[in-house]
């Protein structure tokens, strides 16, 4: 019997993300008018899909052990880069370029941090406010408007029901990157980095280049999601981002990825957004506030972190709270007293 809940209990913690968003879709169906039409389940994958793409690459981050804070301003930086450059040189230079500055985010972060071995934490939060008045002084504190509007037509467009490419182009990106973590050689060097990264320098792997990896893939992804979304709507604002960086943080959490770095998964991040995505519709169109909205996913990642922690405890992985080490520590205790 222990033996079966052992396993049961095993099951619902490697899949409870996705538990919890059949759980929350479930609920909205029945709670909420009108969930289930085709306009609002495609509404849902396209709030989805900006957050979904930054969070790509902020999961590699963390998976190394590592936080990257700038990810909402880079986001904003790609998206204003994308309109900006737009009426000059059309979207295909303008997204290069916008992709390009992303990823120079990323290498700056990632020098400093592998290289300098300055904490993530601060760079990320200079680099944040260093990009956000970059934002400012390029587009001087306004919105930026595009001149074509094919590229945002196409990009909103269902190509099959519920998926418009924009959709499309995130989950294929999603499908790429949990191959590459979970099925390639240099993937997996990712989760040994973050679990321990001396034991990784001892295995062979260049440690400082996989975490200056992980920053560049956060800042192409970051600015990649934020450009796309901006051409969705042919228009970019110096704010664009501001929520960003709390939902990805919040979702990547939710989906699995340990802040102590060595665990994690692109799906578990990407499925995470989708749950917390179909929560703020839900609410929105039972005309909750955004204060409640943020309430709401705050329970949830409290619930989860619980969760984590008591999932922990069960696997005796917190060998200081382990029943059974308490007890062979007794009984060593009254054999020494015998002895």
């Amino acid at each position: 019997m222990d033996k079966m809940n052992k396993k049961f209990f095993q099951v619902i913690n490697n899949y409870r993300i996705y538990f919890l968003c059949s759980l929350v879709f479930i609920a909205m169906a029945i709670f909420v008018p009108n969930f289930l039409t085709v306009y609002n389940l495609t509404n849902i994958l396209k709030g989805m899909s900006l957050n979904v793409m930054v969070a790509i690459g902020f999961t590699i981050v963390m998976i190394c052990k590592e936080l990257d804070l700038s990810i909402g301003t880079t986001l904003t930086l790609g998206a204003m880069f994308v309109i900006g450059f737009q009426p000059a040189l059309g979207w295909g230079w303008s997204l290069l370029i916008a992709v390009l500055a992303g990823a120079l985010v990323g290498l700056a972060n990632g020098f400093l941090v592998a290289r300098a071995k300055i904490d993530s934490f601060i760079v990320t939060l200079g680099t944040m406010t260093t990009v956000q008045g970059i934002i400012f002084l390029y587009g001087k504190g306004y919105a930026l408007n595009a001149t074509d509007f094919t590229v945002a037509d196409w990009l909103e467009t269902p190509i099959i029901p519920f998926l418009p490419p924009r959709v499309l182009i995130t989950i294929v990106l999603v499908l790429l990157f949990q191959v590459l973590l979970a099925r390639t050689r240099y993937g997996r060097g990712f989760y040994m980095v973050g679990a321990n990264r001396e034991t990784a320098w001892l295995a062979g792997l260049n440690t400082e280049g996989y975490v200056i990896v992980a920053f560049i893939l956060s800042g192409i992804t970051a600015a990649l999601g934020g450009a796309l979304f901006a051409m969705s709507l042919s228009s970019a604002t110096p704010t664009i981002g501001t929520s960003s960086l709390m939902i990805v943080v919040a979702a990547t959490i939710i989906g699995g990825t340990s802040m102590a770095g060595g665990k994690g998964s692109i799906l578990g991040s990407a499925v995470a957004v989708l749950t917390l995505t179909i929560l703020y519709n839900g609410l929105t169109n039972l005309g909750a506030g955004y204060e409640i909205q943020i309430l709401a996913s705050g329970l949830v990642l409290a619930m989860v972190v619980l969760y984590e922690a008591y999932a922990l405890y069960r696997a005796d992985k917190v060998k200081g709270q382990r029943p059974e080490l308490l007890k062979e520590v007794r009984m060593l205790q009254e054999g020494s007293k015998g002895s």
